[in-house]
C-alpha cells in the first residue's frame, strides 16, 4: 500500500478503514444520550420525575468528562507503540462496554446497583472514545497528501455525526417494529442498539487488521526518534504546551458547545421542552442530518483553499447570534395556544379513563383520561391527564371496572360518581363487574404529559431549521482535524492533538445537554413553573463567545503543508 499511498483508491481504503471503526464508536457513545428519557424511567426509581433524567443525563455528561484522561493514556500508547493497534485497543474496549449495557437489569431487579453499573461502563465508554478520535484523525492526516489534507481528514468528521445518525435511524427502526410499550419495557427493544454494536464492533476490527502503520510514524519509529515521554513532550515544554491550551481556547472549546447545541441539545429541547414525540423529534434530527453532513467536506476541501481559522470562527459567530432566534422558533411552531382556534372538534376525542392501582399501596390509584386535540393543518396534540386518588379503602382487584365517588366539580355540595376502567396486571383477567369505592382526597394539581405530533408544514420548517444549526456544526468541525494535526509534531501528535480535542467536545461540549436542562430547571418559579426554557443556551452561548475572541487574536490562519516534522 506504500507505493499507492497518496492515491485515491488507496487513501479510499484508509478513509473506509478508519472511518467505519471510529463511526461505530461514535454510534455506541451516542445511543445513550438517544435513549435517556427511556434509561432514566428504567434504572431509576419510577416516581423521580425530572430528576431521574437530570441523573440520566449526569452520567451521560461523565462519559464525556473522563475522554480527557482516555486522550492521556491512549495517546500516549499511540505515540508509543503506534496509531494502528492503539486504535483497535480502543474500538474493543467501547464495544465490550456499549454491549454490556445492554446486559444491566434495571432498577426494579438490581436496585441502586443498576445506574452505579451503568456509570463504570459509561466511564470505560468515555475513555476509550478519548483514544479512538486522535488515532483516527491523526492516520488519516499522515497519509494525506499535503494540499488535499483539509478534505481528506473531513472525511473523518463526518463519522461523529454520521454515528448519530445510524444510532437514531436503528433506534427508531427498533421502536415502529415493536410498539412504543414493548420497547420501552425493562428487557425491550431499547436495549437490542446496545448489543447489536457488538456485531458491528467486530466487523471494523476485522477491517483495522488489515490497515498498515501510518508511514509518517512508521519512518520517526524506524529512525529511532520516537518519544521516549509523550506526555512529558506535549505539556512540559512550554512551547508545545502553549499551543495545547491555544487549541483548546482558541477553537475546540467553541466547536465542541456547538457540535453538541446544534445536534444533541435540539433533540433534547424538541422532545423535552416542545414536547414533540419521540419518534417526530428523531425523524426531525436524521433527515436534517442527512442533508447536512455532506458540508462537512465542503468545508474541509475549502479550507484547503482559504485556510482553516476563519471558516471555524465564523461557525462560531453564526451560532452565536442564531441559537435562541432558532430555539425561540422551535417554541413557536409548537406553541398550544397559537392553534386552539384550529382545533377540529368534529376529530378530536377524549378516552375513556382508566385506573392504574399502586403495586405497594393498594388504596392509591392513578386516574389517567388522553384527550387527542386534532387540528385542522393535521397536527394532533395528545394531553394525558392523571390524577392521583387515596381511597377509603384497599381496591381487591376483582372486578374490570371501578366507581369513584367525588365532589361535583362545580358545586362541592354534590356528590359524582365517575366509572372507570381497571387496569389489571399483565395476564390476568378481570371478570365483569363494578364496586364501589369512596375517594378519600384527591390530589390538588392533576400530572399533564404532553406529547405533540407535528402538523407536515411545521415538521419540514424544523427540520430546515435544524439543517442551519448542524450547516454550523460543519463549519466550526470540518476544518477541525487538519487544524490540529498541523500545531504538533509527528512524535507527540497523538497525545497533544487528542487532549485538547477532548476537552473542549467532552467536556465543554458534552455538559451541554446536562447544564441546559440543569439551567432551566434553576429559572422554575411558582410564577413561571415552566422555567425559562431558552435559559439553558446562554451556557453554549458564552463558550462558543469566548472562544471567537482568543481564535480570532491568537489564532493564525497558515495551512502546514509539511506535517512531517
Amino acid at each position: 500500500m506504500s507505493n499507492n499511498i497518496n492515491s485515491e483508491k488507496g487513501m479510499g481504503f484508509i478513509i473506509g478503514a478508519s472511518s467505519v471503526g471510529t463511526l461505530i464508536e461514535w454510534y455506541d457513545f451516542y445511543i445513550f444520550g438517544m435513549l435517556a428519557t427511556i434509561i432514566s424511567k428504567q434504572f431509576f426509581p419510577e416516581d423521580s420525575g425530572t430528576s431521574a433524567l437530570l441523573s440520566t443525563l449526569a452520567i451521560f455528561a461523565a462519559g464525556f468528562i473522563v475522554r480527557p484522561f482516555g486522550a492521556l493514556v491512549f495517546g500516549r500508547l499511540g505515540d508509543l507503540i503506534g496509531r494502528k493497534y492503539t486504535f483497535l485497543l480502543t474500538l474493543i474496549l467501547m464495544g465490550g462496554s456499549t454491549f454490556a449495557i445492554g446486559l444491566v437489569p434495571g432498577f426494579k431487579t438490581i436496585g441502586w446497583a443498576a445506574p452505579i453499573l451503568v456509570l463504570v461502563l459509561r466511564l470505560i465508554q468515555g475513555l476509550a472514545l478519548g483514544g479512538e478520535y486522535g488515532g483516527a484523525a491523526t492516520y488519516v492526516a499522515e497519509h494525506a497528501p499535503a494540499k488535499r489534507r483539509g478534505y481528506w481528514t473531513s472525511w473523518i468528521q463526518t463519522t461523529a455525526t454520521l454515528g448519530l445518525f445510524l444510532a437514531l435511524g436503528i433506534i427508531l427502526f427498533i421502536r415502529n417494529s415493536q410498539g412504543v410499550e414493548q420497547f420501552s419495557g425493562e428487557w425491550g427493544g431499547w436495549r437490542y442498539p446496545f448489543w447489536i454494536s457488538l456485531l458491528l464492533v467486530i466487523v471494523s476490527i476485522v477491517i483495522r487488521m488489515r490497515m498498515s502503520e501510518s508511514p509518517m510514524f512508521a519512518k520517526v519509529k524506524a529512525e529511532g526518534k520516537t518519544s521516549v515521554n509523550p506526555l512529558k513532550e506535549s505539556f512540559g515544554h512550554r512551547a508545545n504546551f502553549k499551543m495545547v491550551l491555544l487549541a483548546l481556547f482558541g477553537a475546540v472549546m467553541g466547536q465542541g458547545v456547538v457540535w453538541y447545541t446544534g445536534q444533541f441539545y435540539a433533540q433534547t429541547f424538541i422532545e423535552n421542552i416542545c414536547k414533540v414525540n419521540f419518534v417526530d423529534s428523531r425523524n426531525i434530527l436524521m433527515i436534517a442530518i442527512l442533508f447536512a453532513t455532506p458540508f462537512f467536506v465542503v468545508f474541509g476541501a475549502l479550507s484547503d483553499k482559504v485556510g482553516r481559522k476563519w471558516i471555524m470562527l465564523i461557525g462560531m459567530l453564526l451560532a452565536v447570534f442564531s441559537y435562541r432566534f432558532v430555539y425561540q422558533t422551535f417554541l413557536d411552531y409548537t406553541n398550544v395556544a397559537a392553534k386552539r382556534s384550529m382545533i377540529d372538534v368534529s376529530k378530536t376525542t377524549k378516552s375513556d379513563a382508566v385506573a392504574t392501582f399502586d403495586a405497594k399501596d393498594k388504596k392509591k390509584a392513578l386516574i389517567s383520561v388522553k384527550y387527542d386535540s386534532v387540528y385542522t393543518d393535521g397536527a394532533v396534540y395528545s394531553f394525558t391527564k392523571t390524577d392521583t386518588l387515596h381511597f377509603a379503602s384497599d381496591y381487591a382487584g376483582n372486578t374490570a371496572s371501578i366507581a369513584y365517588i367525588i365532589a361535583k366539580k362545580d358545586s362541592t355540595a354534590g356528590l359524582d360518581t365517575v366509572l372507570v376502567k381497571a387496569k389489571a396486571a399483565a395476564g390476568v383477567t378481570l371478570p365483569e363487574g363494578v364496586t364501589y369505592i369512596a375517594a378519600e382526597k384527591k390530589s390538588a394539581k392533576p400530572g399533564v404529559v404532553i406529547e405533540k405530533s407535528l402538523d407536515s408544514n411545521t415538521f419540514w420548517k424544523m427540520v430546515g431549521w435544524v439543517f442551519i444549526l448542524i450547516l454550523f456544526v460543519t463549519m466550526v468541525y470540518g476544518p477541525m482535524a487538519a487544524f490540529l494535526v498541523e500545531l504538533f509534531p509527528t512524535k507527540i501528535r497523538y497525545t497533544s492533538m487528542s487532549l485538547p480535542y477532548h476537552i473542549g467536545n467532552g467536556v465543554f461540549g458534552g455538559l451541554v445537554p446536562f447544564l441546559g436542562t440543569l439551567i432551566v430547571e434553576f429559572t422554575k418559579t411558582k410564577e413561571l413553573p415552566g422555567g425559562d426554557p431558552l435559559a439553558g443556551l446562554w451556557y453554549p452561548i458564552g463558550i462558543a463567545a469566548l472562544c471567537f475572541v482568543i481564535g480570532a487574536i491568537y489564532l493564525r490562519n497558515h495551512i502546514d503543508e509539511d506535517v512531517m516534522d
